[in-house]
């Protein structure tokens, strides 16, 4: 059995623009680091123009986890974005070539079905073998509508489906998250003592009166879903930048509106030959982000398992010496059946890269390898397509029926031009200017 980290955010960020800093959200500094990241947003600024630039470029959220991440080891795998709703993942690079079979989907259900500032975006994917599903909702709003929510989320989980046999829907998966801003409020209990019960942390006597709470004893969907206690200020709702519940006119009750849950299905003791454990070590809310009237919300989670497969499908090198002066070689081969294609091709990066899209160059495969063979394939990158000031790189093989990365070369270094140098284009010695200049 090995163990894997997994660290699950949920945030309405309500129109904000992102904060300078997000270290304490992901608590970077923290020795140990998980393995996984998945973020999920609710009401991203969607403006018409703002939104077609940020499918074109990535948002600014986006961004900014990508360039915290990135130094530290982890790319983004994959996202999904529907007007508001934004659900990013990422992974420690060591992990991606176990990554696969990633499909993403999403639901709209304000307007009737019409529109997508209500809804679910999901991504769900195989990790080491072991079929997981994250979905990310922002439900209905208004303290009388706590039936109509459940309705919802159980329209989203009809209506959400995959293309593959085994896990069509999100019930299928092994593990499914449900978490985002689901909006449900604390029935019945005056204003004065909801706040007394969290100035003085007895939140147990609030439990009871949670929507969600209750909504789970009668609801047999909600019942197989599993929450950890709820011993931190609800998230909802501050004046922004403060921690001061609402204090506007409408005076909002305070209420855990943004939660994070999970299912896992149910093993049969002795006869699942590859178990998977899962366990939350950390749930509360982050109270130093006061940019939306909604706190973020954080859960950590340890899952447990034994790999289903250990071997990445391709193994790709870097053969003799890099650098901009000379076409170079790539070898791979296949070491396990997988469904090749024409499409797939290989990619050259710089270590630290942010995403699969962050390429510098990129090469196709042999258009005629379309099945298992242990022979070893030669593909070339051109010369000028390689970076004159060099530096250390990776390869990483991309296929294109499984969306993902599927092998990852060593690093390796690429030389600095010497035809550049003495040409006088670039200056001799990158690698101690760099350190000069990052002094």
């Amino acid at each position: 059995m090995d163990t894997f980290g997994l660290y699950v955010v949920t945030w309405n960020v309500a129109t904000a623009e992102p904060p300078d800093d997000v270290n304490s959200l992901l608590q970077l500094n923290s020795p140990k680091k998980p393995d996984l990241y998945m973020i999920g947003l609710q009401k991203v600024k969607a403006a018409p123009l703002k939104f077609v630039t940020d499918l074109a470029f990535e948002d600014s959220w986006s961004h900014l986890f990508m360039n915290t991440l990135a130094p530290l080891g982890y790319i983004k795998v994959s996202s999904i974005r529907m007007q508001g709703l934004l659900l990013l993942f990422f992974s420690k690079l060591e992990h991606v070539p176990f990554i696969r079979d990633i499909q993403v989907t999403y639901t709209r259900t304000g307007l009737y079905g019409y529109w997508g500032n209500k809804g679910g975006v999901s991504i769900r994917l195989s990790f080491y073998g072991h079929m997981l599903c994250f979905l990310n909702c922002h439900q209905t709003a208004h303290m009388d509508y706590a039936s109509q929510r459940v309705n919802k989320f159980e329209s989203i989980l009809d209506a959400q489906t995959f293309d593959t046999k085994n896990t069509p829907r999100i019930l299928d998966h092994k593990v499914v998250f449900w978490f985002g801003d689901l909006n449900f409020h604390i029935e019945d209990q005056g204003m004065l003592f909801v706040k007394n019960c969290i100035t003085n942390q007895q939140y147990n006597l609030l439990w009871s009166k949670d929507q969600l709470t209750m909504m789970k004893q009668k609801e047999a969907t909600l019942q197989k879903f599993k929450e950890g206690p709820l011993d931190f200020h609800p998230s909802y709702k501050f004046d922004l930048h403060s921690d001061n519940y609402d204090t506007s006119g409408k005076k909002r009750k305070p209420a855990w509106c943004d939660r994070i849950l999970w299912r896992k299905q149910l093993e049969e003791q002795h006869k699942d030959e590859f178990p998977l454990k899962l366990s939350q070590e950390f749930y509360t809310s982050k109270m130093e982000y006061g940019i939306s009237d909604h706190k973020p919300v954080i859960g950590i989670f340890r899952l447990e398992l034994r790999k289903i497969y250990e071997t990445p499908l391709v193994q790709v090198s870097a053969e003799g010496e890099w650098s901009a002066d000379f076409d170079a070689l790539i070898t791979y081969s296949l070491l396990q059946t997988f469904p090749s294609s024409a499409w797939d091709w290989i990619g050259l990066y710089k270590v630290g890269f942010k995403s699969v899209s962050d390429y510098i160059t990129y090469t196709w495969v042999k258009d005629y390898q379309v099945s298992f063979t242990e022979e070893l394939f030669q593909v070339y990158v051109n010369k000028d397509e390689i970076p004159v000031l060099g530096g250390e790189c990776v390869l990483c093989y991309y296929s294109s029926n499984l969306q993902c990365i599927v092998g990852i070369s060593k690093p390796f270094k690429v030389q600095e031009s010497r035809v550049a140098i003495e040409e006088g284009l670039v200056p001799e010695n990158i690698s101690g200017l760099d350190e000069t200049v990052a002094s």
